[in-house]
């Protein structure tokens, strides 16, 4: 194993040139890419016993459960996160093809959609947050995006909680039109079949119950942060960069230049 510090001595103007034309092309690169603002939004899940008529009318079970969400249903919204539905509805409403400099054609929503989503992360804090963190080359239009985007979520699961109470409201409605019609037509005095009519007023106060749920759209989101204006870029980040570059390309060229000694020795 040869000494190193007599190898670099030895081989130091080409060690300082490796060093040099890395940091170089890379400073280049660096520099001509755009600076990115980095905007983030914060909430947690909200729980889903929420849209439950039960939680919402039984004084009983409403001690029961926490008004936050479970580690599941934060897994569910990250999980809908990485679909394209998302990211394609922000672009259409911030118009964003123009934003990327895309060509308006027949793909144009498909790519302007790609883009939004390559710069977007939606995560799972180590505290059990979700967070939605947007970079763009306008600092005004990041913390938009995010917002956009979270209440995007929001909404879309939000339409998920309330699918199985509309389908509960439809059937009720359905019931109890079927059973005033046969109480309509039917010969019977109400004097004579009060529990027939009681039952159309339980039906009443179902649908009552389940519409108020469904119109106060429980949160499938509760916003703890939104996205505010980063003062400073946050990408790229440029003397992180040029040291992580300087300290490879140094290892590079001594790796090279142990190389080129032992085939120097072997040949000698």
């Amino acid at each position: 194993m040869p000494d190193l510090a007599e190898l670099i001595k030895q081989w130091w103007k080409q060690i300082t040139g490796v060093m040099i034309l890395s940091v170089l092309a890379v400073g280049v690169i660096t520099f001509l890419k755009p600076r990115q603002y980095l905007s983030v939004t914060t909430a947690v899940p909200a729980s889903s016993f929420a849209a439950d008529r039960s939680a919402v009318f039984n004084e009983n079970i409403q001690a029961l459960y926490s008004t936050l969400g479970s580690s599941d249903d934060l897994d569910r919204i990250v999980g809908t996160a990485g679909l394209d539905t998302v990211y394609l509805a922000t672009a259409d409403e911030f118009n964003l093809f123009d934003h990327y400099k895309i060509t308006k054609n027949s793909s144009a929503r498909a790519k302007a959609g790609k883009e939004l989503k390559a710069n977007t992360k939606v995560m799972k804090s180590g505290y059990g947050e979700l967070k939605v963190k947007v970079w763009d080359t306008d600092k005004n239009l990041a913390p938009q995006l995010a917002n956009a985007i979270l209440e995007k979520l929001q909404a879309i699961h939000g339409d998920l909680r309330n699918a199985g109470n509309e389908a509960a409201l439809n059937g009720l409605v359905k019931a109890k039109e079927k059973l005033q019609r046969q109480a309509d037509s039917s010969f019977e005095s109400p004097e004579r079949s009060p529990a027939f009519y009681e039952q159309i007023k339980q039906y009443e106060k179902l649908i009552g119950e389940y519409q108020l749920v469904i119109d106060s759209k429980p949160p499938s989101l509760i916003v703890v942060e939104r996205a505010r204006v980063a003062e400073k870029p946050d990408k790229p980040k440029r003397m992180y960069i040029m040291i992580g570059t300087l300290v490879l390309s140094f290892l590079f060229s001594l790796l090279l230049v142990l190389v080129l000694h032992r085939r120097k020795n072997e040949r000698s």
